[in-house]
């Protein structure tokens, strides 16, 4: 299992505080990230405050890009990989996508992964492209993926759509990852096929090991029906991490924190079925025995990826405490074949 830490790029006045985190102290979190054996690190993309965040701070918050901010940490770090997670592919141009990717890539010696999805909030969406309300993001995102995909693989490239396309598009340097990762990201079933019969991975967002199971196997049945190797998609479920001394107190500490609040704000967008009450069992919240548990239940759910793990904190020490213990105390407990040849050796 490999895992992975989310950076607090567009998360102020949701996830967390307002102000938490600047940029240099971005960086920071990545540099610890490494430096504590994390295999990943994950920035999220807004362009927009959310309305429930306007109304309940004085102050905006700061969203800084999530691209920028991984082209600083690829100069800051040696190994970790740099995700995103999830780039709102519907309201950006994928041709300026594809050439930050893959000028990322180099820069990086081969370590970017993309992870591309609808975005959360309809309202930020329609907010960004005014002209293209009513418009099905899931058509955008069909899209502004064909264009990522051509645009990476193929010297000349066209896309006949009716949003995004190219015609005749000669875009150099490729990537150095041929292919560079794609993750689809999100729950719903045309998210799923969209990772079966064109990406290199699938990454949901509060789903149970059960729901998970029921994922990856339809994830398996649709990429041998595409012709691919199933075991080829990375299935990368993201979660929330609050350790504590006790389950009881990890809870607490959870439903008090901007990730709770957070959640219930998504309640009435993209995740809108779902139970808090269950959704705080699934995650990573308790004791590291519990959370060692539970994510052996995701293993044998068919994971083998845990990025962009959003540590509970109403602080960046917090922050950086919670990612200590939980690299200390749990990854430990799940060395990867590498780190095993090292022990023996």
């Amino acid at each position: 299992m490999k895992f992975g830490a989310a950076l607090p790029t567009c998360v102020e006045g949701m996830v967390y505080p307002l102000p938490f985190a600047g940029p240099h102290e971005i960086l920071d979190v990545a540099r610890q990230a490494e430096d504590l054996g994390y295999h990943s690190v994950l920035a999220n993309d807004h362009f927009s405050t959310q309305a429930y965040v306007r109304n309940t701070h004085s102050v905006p918050p700061n969203y800084y890009d999530p691209l920028m901010i991984l082209s600083a940490c690829a100069l800051v770090t040696q190994r970790i990989q740099l995700m995103t997670g999830v780039v709102v592919l519907p309201i950006r141009d994928p041709a300026v996508l594809a050439k930050q990717a893959a000028t990322l890539d180099h820069l990086s010696r081969g370590r970017v992964a993309i992870g591309v999805g609808v975005g959360a909030y309809r309202e930020e969406f329609e907010a960004m492209r005014p002209q293209w309300r009513g418009v099905r993001r899931s058509q955008l995102m069909d899209e502004g993926l064909a264009c990522l995909i051509a645009l990476f693989s193929q010297r000349d490239a066209t896309v006949a759509g009716s949003y995004y396309g190219l015609d005749h598009v000669e875009m150099y340097p490729k990537p150095v990852q041929l292919p560079l990762p794609i993750y689809s990201c999100g729950n719903a079933p045309a998210t799923i096929e969209r990772a079966a019969r064109h990406c290199q991975g699938w990454m949901p967002a509060g789903l149970g090991a059960d729901r998970l199971r029921a994922g990856v196997a339809t994830l398996t049945a649709l990429a041998e029906e595409a012709g691919r190797d199933p075991d080829s998609i990375s299935v990368a479920p993201q979660l929330v991490v609050c350790l504590g001394q006790t389950e009881a107190a990890a809870g607490a500490t959870f439903e008090a924190s901007g990730v709770y609040k957070h959640l219930i704000s998504l309640r009435r967008a993209t995740l809108r079925h779902i139970d808090l009450d269950a959704y705080r069992v699934v995650n990573l919240i308790g004791t590291p025995a519990d959370v060692c548990d539970r994510i052996g239940t995701y293993q044998a759910a068919g994971a083998d990826h845990l990025p962009g793990l959003i540590f509970v904190a109403n602080s960046l020490t917090e922050l950086q405490e919670q990612m200590s213990w939980f690299a200390r105390d749990v990854i430990a407990q799940f060395p990867t074949p590498g780190q095993l040849q090292r022990a023996e050796g």
